[in-house]
């Protein structure tokens, strides 16, 4: 286990109003590491936004604590809690940038803030932008700027006070998928060669599976499940966790059977003709509703969603048979309708 940098204890968070009472978060216990990128996935309304500014204490938990870096954040002055903020740097959807500023001037402001001098700040935010890919734009004005550059401009900035954690709260989502996949891959160049731990608030289970190595899955204020990207891909334990890793999501309509098994490829196994195999060998049709391959952390990980026959023993043999050649085989109930 590495150090802690985030940890939060029995964290909950209520909003009051005249008439009713709004559970946002409900006993969160989370432990995220100095060099993570850790994601946390959930549905709209789920209480993940709300979470991420917890962290930082924009928000001021109802109940529990955040630890950062060792420190407890409900006991600072405002003083010491904007000194800590520094440490935080926080990357929003809609980027959040000063019309009236050039890039270099948004990436300089957080260094005003902190009263670094007018040089020293304009040096380092020249630095940023050619370390975010954009050295030729420090004169540009966000409106001359692309969505995606405009992320870059607000990573820049959010690296501005050389912080330990970057919070992105849906950083992605307002980007085409192409755009998506470039400033993830620049997140992730960030954390290997600067070494900052990642936050990463998310609806999409492609971004967690694109760069993070843990994941929170969060579902009705509450954490469902956490862990290694790659167990949770693998073998998803909560209907929550199932909801985002298991293909579309959904019910198909029933051509066999409604006995299905679901394959994860784990990263070490090989594509070899598994499903041709097995039905050569039982001499029995499998329908294959779903199969995709993903990269996650290097590897190679996929799943595929085969409808098997209705014949019980065959079925049984059939799931025999593919865990004998060590991949992981599960049953998905209600698959098919």
């Amino acid at each position: 286990m590495g150090q802690a940098l985030i940890e939060i204890k029995s964290l909950s968070k209520t909003y009051k109003t005249d008439q009713t009472e709004v559970h946002a978060l409900n006993d969160i216990n989370l432990s995220i590491e100095k060099g993570d990128i850790f994601g946390i996935i959930g549905m709209s309304g789920a209480g993940k936004s709300t979470l991420v500014r917890c962290m930082n204490m924009l928000e001021r938990p109802t109940k529990g604590t955040v630890f950062f870096d060792g420190r407890d954040l409900s006991l600072l002055s405002n003083a010491q809690l904007r000194e800590a903020r520094r440490s935080m740097g926080m990357i929003f959807q809609q980027f959040n940038l000063l019309m009236q500023r050039t890039a270099l001037k948004n990436v300089c402001f957080p260094m005003e803030i902190a009263g670094i001098d007018k040089n020293t700040a304009k040096k380092r935010a020249a630095e940023l932008l050619e370390l975010v890919g954009l050295a030729d734009r420090e004169k540009a004005y966000p409106s001359q700027l692309s969505g995606g550059q405009k992320q870059r401009v607000a990573i820049a900035r959010a690296l501005a006070t050389n912080p330990k954690v970057l919070l992105c709260d849906e950083a992605t989502s307002a980007l085409d998928p192409s755009t998506t996949r470039s400033i993830l891959a620049l997140l992730k160049d960030i954390n290997h060669r600067l070494g900052i731990t990642i936050v990463i608030i998310t609806h999409e289970m492609s971004v967690i599976e694109e760069i993070c190595n843990r994941v929170a899955i969060i579902d009705e204020s509450k954490i469902a499940e956490t862990g290694l990207v790659q167990d949770i891909f693998s073998k998803p334990q909560t209907a929550a966790a199932q909801k985002f890793v298991y293909p579309n999501g959904g019910r198909v309509e029933s051509k066999i059977s409604k006995k299905c098994m679901r394959i994860v490829f784990d990263g070490n196994s090989s594509y070899e003709p598994v499903i041709a195999n097995l039905v050569l060998e039982y001499r029995a049709p499998v329908n294959i509703m779903y199969a995709d391959t993903k990269n996650i952390d290097g590897k190679a990980f996929g799943q595929m969603v085969v409808q098997l026959p209705e014949d019980e023993d065959l079925a049984k043999k059939m799931f025999g048979y593919i865990r004998a050649r060590g991949l992981t085989a599960e049953e998905v109930v209600d698959y098919v309708g």
